[in-house]
């Protein structure tokens, strides 16, 4: 695809990716510049231009405190920064290849789509068109006050971020044919926080039919796991936001929307001191204090209520969690977390047990009543002993969840689910020992493993051979199954199993009977979100 591509704003060109077989476009408009007055208010349509755009390099990073995702990318920061990327290896706008939108994580506060990590070559090989796009962050994307909700005519405020995602899906749907993809066949996919806003517009009425099946890595959790409050999957009510965020615009500059307006986005960056203490979550863990929120527009109603009601919209959906991550971690690192103590922590970040005491002391915070059952079940009398019953607990906890969720999503849900658990060690972003973290499964998902960051293993690459062909199958037929590949049973709630993909391909266990019997009692005590 060496010709311009029309789109609705005008011509792009774009260039020849690594493959010279497939062509990228870099930094496309999709959306007006949120400056000035359009600062908190929904993305506008892109600006029109003439003559034929060179979408060559990416645009700039929203606005985010200095962080380790973006860290090196030679990128300026600015509020212009609604653009999005698309790699395709089609040779006309005749082709309807199905297409995968991403979307990065990094807790609603940091990211961007121009991270080699999400590099299209790899699935745009593999038959897709990839698109990418940077988001509203942090307070320039989350902000709620009782000022903003005001003007709006929907009386909501604090959605910017999701709202940007609608837009992107309403672009797709009208211009991606030009790049040789199926408006029909869009798969929302997504990490961590980027997870998080896949199951919020799964359940809003904005993205219906702009997106045919959904992906969330890392984390689909049911309404009652205690968990879903600070991970990706958490939210706020209208009245919460709005009262947060009346503080945090009395501590930057005041509470009128104009004066707030006119500040430089540099004094309304936020970072680590920007969580959200109020939140009960059973644990130390807090969430960012920038978040979605339940406003009744965007997002109509919570998780528990969304699914009994059977609102949410029709979209196949795979899903999963991993194994060292949600506060498990590698055996070998026990050491180094307890010299660390509690230095590493940030908002979103779950609690590391790895001691004796704080192994007890942490049950009978969270369960209460239940604790010394839970403790009968995950039994420890040394640091060691302990760090191994906290992960064990952790990654029942993760994996009991979402196959919870998965009942209640599919009880009106007319399209499979799929669900799994990566187990395979990744030596990506510097870790060692290796582990199958949080955000691990990415590089294999996108078949990126031939960055020179890692010393990647003949296993590896056929880890990601494997795991990239389920992904685009997915995208291309709601099925991640193939020749070829191993078989993925689709999700059953009669069955408490979930596919493990990494290390093995096939179904295990979600846990052993007497625990999966204690965390669905335990979930029923807990409020439903």
């Amino acid at each position: 695809m060496r010709h311009p591509v029309e789109t609705e704003s005008g011509p792009v060109e774009g260039i020849p990716g690594r493959d010279r077989s497939l062509t990228v476009f870099r930094g496309i408009p999709y959306a007006a510049p949120p400056v000035g007055d359009l600062r908190w208010r929904p993305p506008e349509p892109p600006l029109t231009w003439t003559g034929v755009r060179a979408a060559h390099s990416f645009g700039p990073m929203c606005p985010q405190a200095p962080n380790s995702e973006v860290a090196g990318l030679d990128l300026p920061m600015s509020e212009d920064c609604l653009h999005l990327n698309i790699w395709t290896g089609a040779a006309s706008a005749a082709e309807r290849r199905p297409v995968l939108v991403w979307i990065y994580g990094g807790g609603f506060r940091v990211g961007t789509g121009a991270s080699p990590r999400y590099d299209g070559e790899g699935l745009a090989r593999k038959g897709l068109v990839v698109v990418t796009f940077n988001y509203r962050l942090g307070a320039f994307g989350f902000l709620a006050t009782p000022e903003l909700s005001a003007e709006s005519a929907h009386h909501a405020s604090g959605n910017y971020g999701l709202l940007d995602t609608v837009a992107v899906l309403r672009w797709v749907r009208d211009n991606i044919a030009g790049f040789g993809g199926d408006p029909d066949r869009v798969t929302l996919a997504g990490q961590s926080a980027g997870a998080g806003t896949v199951n919020f517009l799964a359940m809003s009425p904005l993205a219906r039919g702009l997106c045919h099946r959904a992906v969330a890595q890392s984390h689909a959790r049911h309404s009652r796991d205690p968990e879903l409050r600070y991970l990706a999957t958490s939210y706020r009510t209208l009245a919460d936001a709005e009262s947060a965020g009346a503080r945090y615009a009395e501590e930057h500059g005041g509470r009128s929307p104009a004066r707030l307006r006119a500040l430089p986005w540099q004094k309304l960056v936020d970072g680590d001191a920007a969580v959200d203490s109020a939140v009960d979550t059973g644990s130390s863990a807090k969430p960012p204090l920038f978040r979605p929120v339940v406003d009744g527009w965007v997002i109509p109603a919570g998780y528990d209520e969304t699914y009994a009601k059977g609102l949410q919209n029709d979209v196949g959906y795979l899903a999963g969690n991993n194994l060292d991550e949600s506060g498990a971690v590698p055996e070998t690192t026990f050491a180094a977390y307890r010299a660390a103590g509690k230095k590493a922590w940030r908002p979103g970040m779950p609690p590391v047990h790895v001691t004796l005491d704080d192994h007890v002391a942490a049950a009978r915070r969270k369960f209460g009543d239940l604790a010394e059952e839970f403790l009968r079940l995950y039994p420890a009398a040394t640091d060691d002993e302990a760090g191994r019953a906290h992960n064990a607990a952790v990654r029942d906890n993760a994996r009991i969840s979402t196959f919870l969720w998965g009942a209640d999503w599919t009880r009106h849900a007319n399209r499979p689910l799929y669900t799994y658990f990566w187990t395979h060690a990744s030596p990506a972003r510097g870790q060692h020992p290796r582990r199958a973290s949080h955000g691990s499964e990415i590089d294999f998902v996108f078949g990126n493993l031939d960055r020179e960051d890692a010393d990647w293993t003949d296993e590896d690459r056929a880890v990601a051979e494997t795991m990239s062909g389920y992904w685009a199958n997915f995208a291309a037929t709601g099925d991640p199954n193939g020749p070829g590949l191993p078989n993925w049973p689709a999700y059953s709630p009669d069955s408490a199993s979930v596919t493990e993909v990494g290390d093995g391909f096939g179904p295990i266990p979600v846990a052993d009977a007497a625990r999966l019997d204690f965390w669905k009692r335990f979930f029923l005590t807990q409020q439903a979100w």
